[in-house]
């Protein structure tokens, strides 16, 4: 491990020090804090965190490495702007590692901090508020310099950074991941990927569903053109309000097909349906936050990752509040019943994270199910 001098700070002039590992230089992004325990290998690979720099919660991390079957990103390359932790492991100890995380951070040019007080850092954000921040070695003046320079995450479209250039097929269940056998695929379904988590797409398949994979920039005529049975909307990073070319295409494919979303898939439903999205002060990135079904007033523990909200109070008198995070009332998922369409902000998929809104991907297929009848 690296003794160099590494330091995080924050566009408000806050400096936190500690030691660089990963890749040298200096990177920018909005400092953000997650409270998952276990899976940094798929927080550093969510296209959802995008233009972010992670700070990990939890104290001690890599110690079991990184391995091939992990990723979140369909090419498996990490997606943060850099990553921040308490206490990086200096050894790897587990049977499916292929590269430490250091090794695999410097690999794909990822900057991180470690030796910093990471309880401190997130006070601060909590109180402060997720800000613009720089990574990694220099003088403190240079790195302040950068954070202020940096673009805000409000107004930002970094969904065109993480969509692919074309479309694909994607035929791969959980496998022994999986609590249940796949099963056989009975309906056809268009993913509009905004940065999609592959676990979202193992879901559906596992689920029935046989998988075609659009860019964020298809057009609503082209998907329509294939006669899917259902169209689903991924996650995927930035300000969903800046993503107009997304809010437009989900306004032509509302009521054509059913149509299920999740996380900025969520919020572009919620403007598309017209209405309004907020930044959080600090979001809810973790695999613990606890969302309130209001149909059957059952509490899902699950995972999420997101910076921004939808307004409920904003929403047209057809649209129903289906779930809220408990923590702050935010909205955490919403239905058109007529329309055959819904969506969450929370991730169903988990990746990392509990299974217990597994059952969601099936509410999906059922609605495909009542159409084809």
């Amino acid at each position: 491990m690296s003794t160099t001098r590494g330091y995080l700070v924050l566009a408000d002039g806050t400096v936190f020090e500690g030691t660089s590992f990963g890749a040298a230089g200096v990177s920018v992004g909005e400092a953000v804090f997650t409270t998952t325990l276990t899976g940094y290998q798929e927080v550093l690979t969510d296209p959802s965190f995008y233009g972010q720099i992670v700070t990990m919660t939890a104290p001690q991390i890599g110690n079991t490495g990184v391995n091939d079957e992990d990723p979140e990103a369909v090419d498996a390359r990490p997606r943060v702007a850099g990553f921040v932790v308490r206490d990086a492991s200096p050894m790897t100890s587990n049977w499916r590692a292929s590269e430490s995380l250091d090794a695999y951070l410097a690999r794909h040019g990822i900057v991180a901090v470690s030796g910093i007080d990471t309880r401190k850092l997130t006070r601060h954000l909590r109180d402060h508020g997720a800000q613009n921040a720089a990574i990694g070695t220099g003088t403190v003046e240079e790195l302040l310099a950068k954070a202020k320079a940096a673009p805000s995450m409000a107004g930002a479209d970094l969904v065109q950074h993480v969509t692919p250039k074309s479309s694909y097929r994607y035929a791969q269940g959980r496998g022994v991941w999986g609590t249940e056998p796949a099963k056989p695929a009975r309906f056809k379904v268009a993913v509009i990927d905004f940065g999609v988590k592959t676990n979202i797409l193992r879901c559906l398949v596992d689920a029935g569903c046989e998988l075609t994979v659009y860019p964020a920039t298809t057009s609503a005529e082209a998907i329509l053109a294939t006669d899917p049975d259902g169209i689903f909307l991924s996650n995927g990073p930035g300000d969903p309000a800046a993503v107009t070319y997304a809010i437009e295409t989900v306004k032509q494919l509302v009521g054509k097909k059913p149509l299920f979303g999740i996380c900025l898939g969520h919020q572009l439903l919620g403007l598309a349906l017209g209405g309004k999205t907020y930044k959080l002060k600090f979001g809810h990135r973790g695999a613990n936050q606890p969302v309130l079904d209001l149909a059957t007033r059952k509490v899902e523990i699950t995972s999420q990752n997101h910076g921004f909200c939808v307004d409920l109070e904003s929403l047209p008198k057809n649209v129903v509040s289906t779930h809220v995070h408990l923590n702050d009332g935010t909205s955490e998922g919403l239905a058109v019943p007529e329309l055959d369409l819904f969506s969450l902000q929370y991730h169903p998929e988990a990746a990392a994270g509990p299974h217990d809104s597994l059952y969601l991907f099936e509410r999906f297929t059922a609605l495909m199910e009542k159409r084809a009848k």
